[in-house]
């Protein structure tokens, strides 16, 4: 026999949905220090999954494999921070002429003010050079604890590998659970599209890392050609920032630029570095996003920029760089459903399309 069901009005409907964001917000903001870590280790687990689907394709134990992925992994990120920290450590050799050079950099702009406008600024008596080395080379020590510390606490990086491994041991296991809550459906054609939905995610991360790897060599060569110190770690730094949208790139040039105004005589290095970098820019997201990531997970930029604000908000600097692919996997799971479809076009690009005569009022 046929139940009716409960019909809501529109408002309450809106009402029901705007506290469950507000709900939601507010597990995510209470439980950071735990949610941060499984989010980013579900990141990290669908990238290993595939080293260990083939290690377990050579009769290797799945308890194995899942460790050895899991050492790969770990093995990838501490190399990354490790030559983080050593390239920050190595800034404050280099800071030695910072404060004479940006004193001399000041008494020219004086000068030239005096000279076509006859104001007398003061700024040609320039900084206590000593209090800004001390500045610059404290900075840049707390860099890599700010690094370090992107992840909320000690507690949430020690539970980072413990949950990629648990993700990866017991893959199958949550496959078949998300299957099972389908229960109209077929349970094959259910894990069939997990798994399509796991090869997108690889595909768009994977993607994502490409488009750095190039960037970084762009970068570094640019920098090498400019005779820009630290080239190295200025041009992966760039690189990775470009994966918090708009905001990232920009970020990614200005250090290079700063510290190539400080370190260098002239103001072509500087000018050169922001071309350069504005140019690089230009390739990336006319051609190497677009042929390389492609465009079935792209989002509009109204919601990268609503997501950017409430990833940070939220969850600070991870929050930015965690908010993106996790609105381009939720947009994949959008399009399984025609009920959700909506939800997959408002994350998604406007598309293109001819106007009809007919559309034309």
């Amino acid at each position: 026999m046929d139940t009716d069901r409960l019909q809501l009005p529109a408002y309450l409907k809106a009402l029901l949905v705007l506290s469950l964001i507000i709900v939601i917000i507010f597990i995510l903001i209470i439980g950071r220090s735990i949610l941060v870590p499984l989010f980013l280790a579900g990141l990290i687990s669908v990238l290993l999954t595939p080293i260990g689907n083939w290690m377990e394709s050579k009769k290797i134990g799945r308890i194995l494999s899942t460790t050895i992925a899991l050492l790969s992994g770990v093995i990838i990120i501490l190399g990354i921070f490790a030559f983080v920290v050593l390239q920050v450590a190595s800034f404050s050799k280099d800071l030695g002429n910072v404060g004479e050079r940006l004193n001399n950099y000041l008494q020219q702009i004086d000068g030239f003010i005096i000279e076509k406008l006859s104001i007398e600024t003061g700024i040609g008596q320039g900084f206590d050079q000593v209090y800004l080395i001390n500045l610059l080379q404290s900075n840049s020590s707390n860099l890599a604890e700010f690094l370090l510390g992107t992840l909320g606490s000690l507690a949430s990086v020690l539970l980072l590998p413990v949950f990629i491994f648990f993700f990866l041991l017991y893959r199958d296991h949550l496959t078949m659970f998300i299957a099972s809550l389908f229960k109209n459906h077929e349970n094959e054609k259910i894990k069939q599209e997990i798994r399509i939905l796991r090869k997108v995610v690889q595909n768009y991360i994977i993607g994502i890392i490409k488009v750095m790897a190039i960037l970084a060599v762009m970068n570094i060569a640019v920098l090498f050609g400019l005779g820009i110190k630290h080239a190295v770690f200025f041009g992966v730094f760039a690189a990775l920032l470009n994966v918090i949208p708009y905001l990232g790139p920009f970020l990614g040039a200005v250090l290079p630029t700063i510290f190539a105004f400080l370190t260098k005589d002239s103001l072509f290095y500087p000018l050169g570095v922001v071309i350069a970098f504005w140019i690089i820019q230009l390739i990336e997201s006319n051609f190497l996003t677009p042929k390389i990531v492609g465009s079935n997970v792209n989002l509009n930029a109204f919601v990268t920029l609503v997501g950017l604000l409430v990833g940070a908000s939220i969850w600070g600097v991870i929050g930015m760089i965690m908010i993106i692919p996790t609105m381009a996997v939720l947009k994949k799971i959008f399009e399984l459903s025609e009920s959700t479809m909506p939800y997959a076009l408002l994350l998604g690009e406007e598309k293109k399309y001819v106007k009809k005569e007919t559309d034309i009022i």
